[in-house]
């Protein structure tokens, strides 16, 4: 069943629905203006308007492409505008395009094409009946309503980013190597995705405020200044969450190559220590090796063993502490030279 719906504003000040496209062009004869507001819509119903509403043939194929990026068209009788909707779901962001005809007598709302069942105009009627007032005004007074839930909508996301900045901050700061650099990664490929979203989608109501649409009336201006105060406010919080990210990749990348010189600074001195070890015993153990083969003790005589071996033995230690003060002394005079 489609979830496509159709509504009619009479000039009297009612808003009900009609049943189908044709009807709600039959029913704004009688005054007042229409909106068709399509869910998931099939090739033929956008192709319809075509012919219905004189909906420019490339504006019907730009809805059906969900790569398109916000802009704004303007045609004799519509003009056609793409703006994105945001969604923040399981560390995962979609943006989903939200299409809109605005003319003299009708608003066409388009969205729900390959969102996967996410629907970015959910709640958009129930808002209208609860306060069909603005909405009644006029086509571009909807529109109004339309794009400011859209970009109300865009809190959400934000939100959700900025605490996973937190959470990356903390994680940064407590356990450096146990943190993913690739989360920064995917927080900043989403916040390069956004910045794009919301520099477009500025232009579009810079456009709209300066009345370049001819059916944005003057008095509809102020309230579509307002959604361009919040696009603004948003474009500032992704410009400074892209510094935050850079930011916490240098400061990772600083607290990374800090245990990395941690690290090596002990290998180093673990090598050192090993080094200072097999230095004082290399003479020793040739002096052993010779004894041994020579045997001390017919070098003095079987007799002198007794002295032989404890002269041989503090013959040993003598050389060691020699080698030992010796490589101390050559290692204070080469980090002296060093700090000069």
């Amino acid at each position: 069943m489609s979830e496509s719906r159709f509504y009619h504003f009479s000039s009297t000040g009612l808003f009900y629905g009609v049943k189908s496209v044709e009807d709600a062009i039959e029913s704004s004869r009688e005054g007042g203006f229409i909106w068709l507001n399509f869910y998931n819509p099939s090739i033929q119903e956008l192709h319809s308007l075509v012919e219905t509403l004189e909906v420019h043939p490339l504006s019907v194929e730009d809805c059906l492409d969900s790569s398109q990026v916000p802009k704004i068209e303007h045609f004799p009788n519509n003009t056609f505008i793409i703006f994105n909707a945001l969604s923040y779901k399981e560390k995962q962001l979609f943006i989903d395009e939200v299409d809109l005809f605005v003319g003299k007598n009708f608003l066409v709302t388009v969205s729900g094409i390959n969102s996967e069942g996410r629907k970015p105009l959910n709640d958009i009627v129930k808002i209208i009946e609860n306060d069909p007032s603005l909405a009644k005004a006029g086509p571009a007074f909807l529109m109004h309503i339309v794009l400011d839930y859209v970009v109300d909508e865009k809190l959400q996301a934000f939100e959700s980013l900025e605490d996973e900045l937190e959470e990356a901050e903390d994680e940064v700061l407590n356990n450096p190597g146990g943190f993913k650099p690739m989360e920064l990664m995917r927080l900043k490929k989403y916040l390069v995705n956004l910045r794009k979203s919301l520099f477009h989608e500025r232009e579009i109501l810079v456009k709209i405020c300066r009345m370049d649409c001819p059916f944005v009336p003057e008095k509809a201006i102020l309230h579509f200044r307002d959604i361009y105060d919040h696009l603004a406010k948003f474009f500032e919080l992704t410009e400074t969450d892209r510094e935050i990210v850079t930011s916490l990749m240098e400061l990772y990348t600083s607290l990374l190559n800090n245990q990395m010189t941690k690290v090596s600074n002990q290998t180093n001195d673990s090598v050192r220590r090993l080094t200072l070890i097999a230095t004082i015993f290399m003479p020793l153990t040739l002096i052993a090796s010779i004894g041994g083969m020579s045997e001390w003790s017919m070098m003095t005589g079987p007799s002198n063993w007794k002295v032989s071996y404890p002269f041989f033995i503090i013959g040993m230690i003598i050389i060691a502490a020699v080698n030992y003060f010796l490589i101390r002394l050559l290692e204070k005079r080469s980090k002296e030279r060093t700090e000069k």
